[in-house]
């Protein structure tokens, strides 16, 4: 995974281990697996949160791991101009390329390590494709699509854009150095990342060399997810075993527990895995297609909408014709 790494995690500053005389270790509540389907043209995801009640996941309401896949020439597929309402989407690209554009002039390519994050608030119209030179070429493409839902009084919000360069995301090592934790957005231990959220929440990808262990200090108030992209391991100091395409959730606490199994495969070498949590927004969720609203005359109103050109209107130049 060439999403940023760094030669010595030794030289990084070290998240502090939890007091144990006064630190509750949140305990694993379930591992799901996520099925495998195909978005936008056809490339193929894993469904992250298939299964799993939307109380526990609030903030967030949906996940896609894209790929892991080694495209052959031609074969890289995008999606086509889509509106959206209501919620944020954040692209975090680990391996391969992705372009964006939108209707406010937002957009740029993403690479390794790189993070689109786009508020949708009162609506907007995106596209996300592979460049044409990685169309032509083929090769590796693996990222995550991430909806972080907006409460009521956000979900009307002007859209934004955030271009997070993957040099700037928060470097920060687990207490016994085995671990390369990549702050993304929110505050992990003390480190924060550069992604400005209107709900708050934390979001981070971790790197675990085999038989490292990995205590991350964690909110009370949020609630606490594990995804695992690469690799197998365990959750929870009971050793519950998890691998690549499993998702963990977490009871409450302060801190949760991850390690990674001794030996690894060779395709995978490090247990891998996206770190997620947020306050609950406790509010009705409506999601509908492209948009996610409090009520369904909300998203009534948001095809509406969209159908009338009242979204965004696609730019003159953009990169879907």
């Amino acid at each position: 995974m060439p999403a940023v790494t760094v030669d010595d995690t030794t030289s990084l500053p070290r998240i502090a281990v939890p007091d144990p005389a006064t630190s509750v270790e949140r305990a694993v509540r379930s591992v799901t697996d996520a099925p495998s389907g195909l978005e936008g043209e056809g490339f193929p995801v894993r469904r992250a949160f298939a299964g799993v009640e939307l109380a526990d996941l609030d903030p967030f309401v949906h996940m896609d791991q894209m790929g892991e896949v080694e495209y052959g020439p031609g074969e890289p597929r995008g999606t086509a101009w889509h509106p959206h309402r209501g919620f944020e989407t954040v692209t975090y690209m680990i391996d391969g390329t992705f372009e964006h554009q939108d209707s406010t002039g937002g957009g740029g390519l993403i690479t390794n390590g790189d993070t689109q994050w786009m508020t949708a608030g009162g609506g907007i119209l995106h596209i996300e494709k592979p460049p044409e030179a990685l169309v032509a070429s083929g090769g590796l493409f693996h990222g995550i699509q991430l909806w972080v839902n907006l409460p009521a009084h956000d979900k009307w919000v002007a859209p934004r854009y955030q271009d997070i360069r993957g040099g700037q995301v928060g470097l920060v090592s687990s207490p016994d150095g085995g671990a390369l934790v990549r702050v993304i957005a929110g505050d992990v231990g003390g480190h924060a990342g550069p992604g400005v959220t209107y709900t708050p929440m934390a979001m981070a990808h971790v790197t675990a060399s085999p038989g490292a262990r990995v205590d991350l200090p964690w909110p009370r108030e949020f609630n606490s997810l594990v995804y695992v992209l690469s690799g197998e391991g365990t959750a929870g100091s009971e050793g519950r075993p998890v691998r690549m395409g499993q998702l963990v959730v977490f009871g409450p606490g302060d801190h949760l527990v991850l390690s990674a199994r001794d030996r690894q495969e060779s395709r995978a070498p490090d247990l891998d895995v996206l770190v997620l949590g947020g306050r609950p927004i406790g509010e009705p969720v409506v999601a509908y297609g492209p948009f996610v609203m409090n009520t369904r005359a909300e998203i009534a109103q948001a095809f509406e909408d969209y159908q009338r050109g009242a979204l965004g209107t696609i730019p003159a130049d953009h990169i879907g014709h």
